[in-house]
């Protein structure tokens, strides 16, 4: 610990020192990320999608990429594809139509035979290039894949395992590398993470120093000259601990902080900081560990009882307004939320009944463990949200709730983990906040076809009446339709609940007055090509 805080400090002190005048007139922005050291830059980042959002999207694209210019819903754009279509003979297949012209950063060319080269990477484990890492990330976010195959220099097919009318929305996280990088480095992705490899994106990785911080530099020569960045560096720093990224904020070392402390919100506006919130499709609750050997959340009624004893308001409250309740995966005025039977209110009363319909009352009280981290991705304030989660299950509905804190992708690697393994230590709760953003990540986690540990259905949850609506909006050919049985799936999420829900989160940052140009999409990510420094 001594060493860690000894690290961020030593990089604190060293991002104060004046720039040399060479490079005064360069406009540099440092960001404090959540992370407890810098997500992995080997073209496939850890740290869930704060690793994505900053050292994923910025470098590397993929062939579909999500338009973040606006605060509106986020929709889907060409990427490295031109466009894309399904196989009228066999909807299955999806064709994408390649751009012709685009470059690494090594300036080696992007092209038919580097989209399988990165898929070989993936999902060939014989492959010379394939990265065992990558691929446990990337295949939990693209379980549909089957096969693919390259048909011409600038077109690739690629064929899904089931229809799916929403595959298309999974595709943006397959991003794509330089080849070129991974022989540069030896044929050994661990110096290819150390010297930072070739992307097509805005920016470009130009110095890692490991545990303390990744260096940007704009590409000049980018594809899209509507989009080249408004500054020439980015410096992005691992902060994990929330008052120590306000310290940073306030004395100048950074000009931007994920996530502040909430009760440091309103002295940054009074000292003219800019505090930025926005809803967007991110969800923090608790994944219920229900097939676990002798778990006590296999009884829907315990899982439905600990939604009606959380006193949600309590949670937003503490978190001075930067978060709202949520009642299930979608928000209340999603068109998609449907009208589940169930209608999670802070009912104690209620919760008791469901408990003791179940087996547990104040003699033989429910007792569980959950396995919570200390900062990460998305992750609000875990620390103090749990501990007041713990108080609030007491006193509600006497539930003995204890927590196991460990490190953000420790918990992560536990997600995707099988029900009684080792390393979750008894745990039969995870606090891992997710997305909520599209019919595609809906399947990812709630599908019986993504049991753990192959998939992100950690809770192995399997509701018929969810796969049957589902396979209807797979095969959906029309948004009525598609939208009908969306909200259906979601209907059974509530009323069958694989997860606690607590908040949504509002995505708080704090910037300093110099930041400009920021646009707070509902999304996890950003477009760091907006941003400016005045």
């Amino acid at each position: 610990m001594k060493r860690r805080i000894f690290s961020v400090l030593s990089l604190i002190a060293a991002a104060a020192l004046p720039l040399q005048p060479a490079f005064a007139q360069e406009k540099v922005l440092r960001i404090a990320m959540t992370a407890s050291d810098i997500p992995t830059t080997s073209g496939m980042p850890n740290n869930g999608f704060e690793g994505m959002r900053f050292l994923g999207f910025p470098i590397f694209e993929g062939l579909i990429a999500f338009d973040l210019t606006t605060t509106g819903p986020v929709k889907l754009v060409p990427g490295l594809a031109e466009k894309w279509e399904q196989d009228p003979a066999d909807k299955k297949v999806w064709i994408f139509h390649l751009r012709k012209g685009v470059k690494f950063h090594d300036g080696t060319d992007f092209n038919a035979d580097a989209v399988i080269f990165n898929l070989e990477r993936i999902w060939n484990k014989d492959s010379p290039q394939f990265e065992a890492a990558a691929a446990g990330i990337m295949r939990s976010r693209i379980p549909l894949l089957a096969s693919y195959k390259k048909i011409d220099d600038s077109t690739v097919a690629i064929t899904t395992t089931i229809v799916a009318s929403f595959f298309q929305w999974m595709m943006p996280y397959m991003i794509i590398t330089s080849p070129s990088s991974w022989e540069k480095g030896g044929k050994d992705w661990g110096k290819v993470a150390a010297m930072g490899p070739a992307g097509t994106g805005p920016f470009q990785i130009s110095k890692v120093v490991q545990r303390q911080s990744v260096t940007l530099v704009k590409n000049k020569t980018y594809w899209d000259s509507k989009r080249l960045a408004k500054v020439d560096q980015v410096i992005l720093m691992p902060i994990p601990e929330a008052n120590t990224r306000l310290a940073a904020l306030r004395s100048g070392q950074v000009d931007w902080v994920e996530v502040p402390p909430p009760d440091g919100i309103p002295s940054l506006k009074q000292a003219g900081f800019v505090i930025s919130t926005g809803s967007y499709p991110h969800v923090w609750p608790w994944f219920y560990n229900m097939s676990a050997k002798d778990s006590p959340l296999k009884d829907v009624k315990v899982r439905q009882a600990l939604n009606y004893c959380v006193d949600r308001k309590a949670i937003v409250g503490m978190l001075n307004d930067t978060a709202e309740p949520s009642v299930g995966w979608l928000k209340p005025n999603d068109p998609a939320f449907g009208k589940p039977e169930n209608k999670y209110t802070f009912d104690p009363a209620k919760g008791k009944k469901l408990l003791a319909e179940a087996g547990f009352d104040d003699k033989k009280p429910l007792s569980f463990k959950v396995m919570i981290s200390t900062s990460g991705s998305g992750q609000m304030l875990p620390l103090a949200m749990n501990e007041a989660l713990q108080e609030n299950l007491k006193q509600a509905c006497n539930v003995d709730v204890k927590v196991d804190a460990v490190e953000w992708q420790v918990l992560l690697n536990a997600s995707r983990a099988a029900p009684d393994a080792a390393m979750l230590n008894g745990a039969m709760g995870l606090n891992v906040s997710s997305p909520s953003s599209d019919a595609g990540a809906m399947y990812r986690y709630f599908a019986a076809a993504n049991f753990s540990p192959a998939g992100s259905n950690f809770e192995q949850w399997k509701d018929d009446k969810f796969e049957d609506a589902f396979a209807k909006l797979a095969a959906a050919t029309d948004q009525a339709t598609y939208d009908k049985y969306y909200a259906e799936a979601h209907e059974r999420l509530v009323d069958n609940p694989p997860w606690l829900f607590i908040v949504h989160d509002l995505n708080p940052r704090a910037f300093s007055k110099k930041v400009t140009g920021f646009v707070s999409a509902q999304s996890w990510f950003v477009d760091l090509t907006l941003v400016d420094l005045k």
